[in-house]
């Protein structure tokens, strides 16, 4: 019998407020531990919360570019629970009125995944594991974050890695998150299950806790829809769980039964007000958002005509999206600016970090004045490799890079010239090509093209250079 694999995510999002969801503590990340605690933090007795108005914002900003209504009426509660992560043994969240409910996000085989819900809460502390003793830093504890509930709308490992990926790109571009998950501000819960192909029963669910990277991620559900699928060919029970990826040994095991809404005894919580959102509000964060990845990735294909791969590449990076629009405004052929960003500029930025940050010294104005060359005709594409590196090597503009010489080209003698002292630098070259390899005049160009420093025309180079050889 064939199985199906039935999954749903939380995902939580640390939002990138300056400070604590309830307190002026800094929500900066990488210092010592239980620096950046206050009363508040950790729960003392007397402390009075107070919700950061910025958090609301970024959760309805998520709402809004997730396709989700915002609940005009909203309120927070106290999750109950007793844990070392929280010292006061209740987490502040929402349970019956979220932020934002009924959004979706729709991948590229056409799916569409809902989401359920989008609330507000506040962070737990990180407990560090070391020789048989546990320890607890409360930096993390009361920042900000929102929690991201899908219906059980995912039927792969494939489709989960697409539905994160496009929230987690979704959630840089409105500017709410960093989503570094190597840092722990994206992690994901993933609730699975599984059922025979064509059955519409759920089936028993277990949770794999704090999933903090794609590849463990996908092992973990790869293995624990193994161990369910064997599980039930066995006539064995399938226990409703909370379990953990051992990331050494590739496999999930159990940490906890599995709580329900119930075990957690919500109530309001008494401490902070209800949060009331206007329509006026809703319509002033609407206007603040940025065109989502999406929408962008259409207009590139449709109206640059940009190859999917292509366009895929230049919205992966918010930063290096922007740069693209402003550098291309008013430029006939933006295939030269793709050209040179996903070839020359990348080649200088190895890592997804770095096309992340997009640090480099060329401007998008300065970049553009270097595609108005080039869409004038003014000069060729190598002589604009050649500027752009020396751009990006001293910060220069391009106008001060390229002399009088550069843009008068080549004449026609000069390149008959040039032609000819390559052909007779280059004998190995012209033999292969005479002798029918065709390929070797692409290495003659290239002289060519090097001894001009871009100057002359490949095409035309490649024209002398031929007729050079068969006379």
């Amino acid at each position: 019998m064939k199985y199906e694999m039935v999954a749903g995510l939380e995902t939580h999002v640390e939002l990138s407020t300056k400070t604590k969801i309830f307190c002026g503590c800094t929500t900066q990340f990488g210092s010592e531990p239980n620096t950046h605690c206050c009363p508040i933090c950790i729960g003392l007795p007397g402390t009075l919360p107070k919700l950061n108005k910025t958090a609301v914002d970024y959760a309805i900003l998520a709402g809004l570019a997730t396709n989700c209504k915002i609940n005009s009426i909203s309120k927070m509660d106290r999750k109950n629970y007793v844990y070392p992560d929280l010292s006061k043994a209740y987490q502040v969240s929402q349970y019956d009125k979220p932020l934002c409910y009924g959004g979706y996000i729709t991948l590229s085989n056409g799916r569409t995944i809902r989401i359920t819900r989008i609330h507000i809460e506040e962070d737990a502390g990180k407990l560090v594991h070391e020789r048989g003793d546990t320890y607890v830093d409360y930096n993390r504890a009361g920042v900000p974050l929102i929690e991201i509930v899908t219906e059980p709308d995912i039927r792969s490992v494939d489709e989960v890695r697409e539905y994160v990926e496009k929230l987690q790109l979704i959630m840089k571009y409105i500017g709410i998150s960093d989503c570094k998950m190597q840092e722990g501000s994206l992690r994901c819960d993933v609730n699975i299950s599984v059922r025979p192909q064509g059955s519409e029963t759920l089936g028993t669910r277990t949770e794999i806790k704090n999933m903090n990277s794609f590849t463990f991620m996908e092992k973990a559900i790869r293995y624990e829809f193994e161990r369910q699928v064997d599980l039930v060919e066995n006539g064995e029970k399938i226990i409703q769980e909370t379990r953990r990826f051992d990331e050494s040994q590739g496999i999930t095991e159990s940490m906890r039964s599995k709580e329900d809404a119930h075990d957690y005894r919500y109530f309001r919580e008494p401490d902070l007000v209800t949060i009331i959102t206007s329509q006026q509000e809703v319509s002033r964060l609407e206007g603040l958002l940025p065109e989502l990845p999406d929408a962008k990735l259409s207009r590139y294909i449709e109206v640059y005509a940009l190859s999917p791969k292509d366009a895929v590449l230049l919205t992966k990076y918010r930063r290096v999206a922007q740069f693209f629009d402003r550098a291309v405004d008013g430029i006939a052929n933006p295939k030269f600016a793709v050209n040179l960003i996903l070839g020359q500029i990348f080649s200088r930025l190895p890592s997804d970090s770095d096309k992340e940050n997009f640090d480099i010294k060329v401007s998008p104005e300065n970049f553009h004045e270097l595609l108005m060359l080039l869409d004038s005709g003014k000069i060729r594409m190598n002589l604009a490799k050649t500027v752009l590196d020396s751009m990006l090597d001293t910060g220069g503009k391009a106008e001060e890079l390229i002399s009088e010489e550069d843009l008068a080209g080549l004449e026609e003698s000069a390149l008959q010239e040039v032609c000819q002292k390559i052909i007779d630098e280059n004998p190995a070259a012209v033999s292969d090509y005479l002798s029918g390899k065709e390929k070797a005049v692409k290495s003659l160009v290239g002289g060519v093209m090097k001894a001009t420093k871009g100057r002359a025309d490949a095409a035309a180079a490649q024209e002398v250079l031929i007729k050079l050889m068969k006379n």
